[in-house]
């Protein structure tokens, strides 16, 4: 459990927005790790630099951003090195991504069903009836109850929950190994935000598979994190254990999360 090298390794990572003579850097040497099985919090208020960690990691930075420095390993593969078209390979076959909303996360106008054979008959060879069998079995992996009736709905016909729950299926269908959750609970109600924390946990050890959490809610970190590096201004100013961070955290911007919960 947790043991070995590293399935994500970020490091000294630098990411920064240009706009006209004005140079705004979101991420500043950030370094990070991910093993398999392993649920790592990155964590800190809206504008501390998380998001655009996620997107420089899945090669999603759009211009005026740009990726100046640093090295971003997954396995064996540079992911800095790789070109667009080896990047989109790997999302969804090494790696995959969890938005906060999942209703505009799905297209709309495409069933479920639909969109799950997309995503693995675009990874993997297969028939049409394998990639249905796929789907199917994928939802139900999820926490889908009854998928063959889910199959041909569209996004709008089922609820937030089940949506979040498509987007797990649609993330983990290709074999990914990373999964990044960004706000993966922000949009829920309460009951389905532990619902949905309980399928990561669950699947993490199931599929494994390691999990980048990027959460500003440090109740979501403390339910269900391993290790915590906390993040303001685009840099990490404190990382650890999840229990040691809690009980000792040394950084006043890590207590004063702490503090707010």
């Amino acid at each position: 459990m947790m043991e070995g090298p590293a399935l994500l390794k970020v490091s000294h990572l630098r990411t920064s927005f240009h706009t006209g003579s004005r140079k705004v850097t979101a991420v500043d040497d950030v370094s990070i790790e991910v093993k398999p099985q392993q649920i790592v919090a990155l964590v800190g208020e809206s504008g501390s630099g998380k998001s655009v960690t996620a997107m420089s990691i899945l090669g999603l930075v759009d211009p005026p951003g740009i990726i100046e420095s640093g090295e971003i390993r997954l396995g064996c593969n540079n992911l800095l090195e790789c070109s667009s078209r080896q990047l989109r390979k790997l999302r969804g076959t090494e790696m995959a991504v969890i938005f906060q909303d999942p209703m505009n996360a799905l297209n709309p106008v495409l069933t479920i069903g639909r969109q799950l054979m997309e995503t693995v008959m675009l990874h993997k060879r297969v028939s049409g009836k394998e990639a249905k069998a796929l789907a199917l079995r994928q939802m139900q992996q999820a926490g889908l109850a009854e998928p063959e009736r889910l199959f041909n709905k569209y996004p709008f016909q089922i609820s937030g929950g089940m949506c979040q729950r498509v987007m797990i299926a649609i993330a983990l269908v290709s074999g990914a190994r990373l999964l990044i959750a960004d706000e993966p609970t922000t949009a829920l109600d309460v009951t389905i935000q532990a619902q949905i924390l309980k399928e990561l946990d669950r699947i993490r050890w199931e599929n494994h598979v390691g999990i980048l959490l990027i959460t500003h809610d440090l109740g979501v970190v403390a339910e269900l994190a391993d290790y915590v590096y906390v993040m303001k201004s685009g840099k990490i100013v404190e990382s650890g254990n999840v229990f040691e961070l809690f009980s000792n955290p040394v950084h006043p911007y890590t207590k004063y999360l702490i503090e707010c919960r």
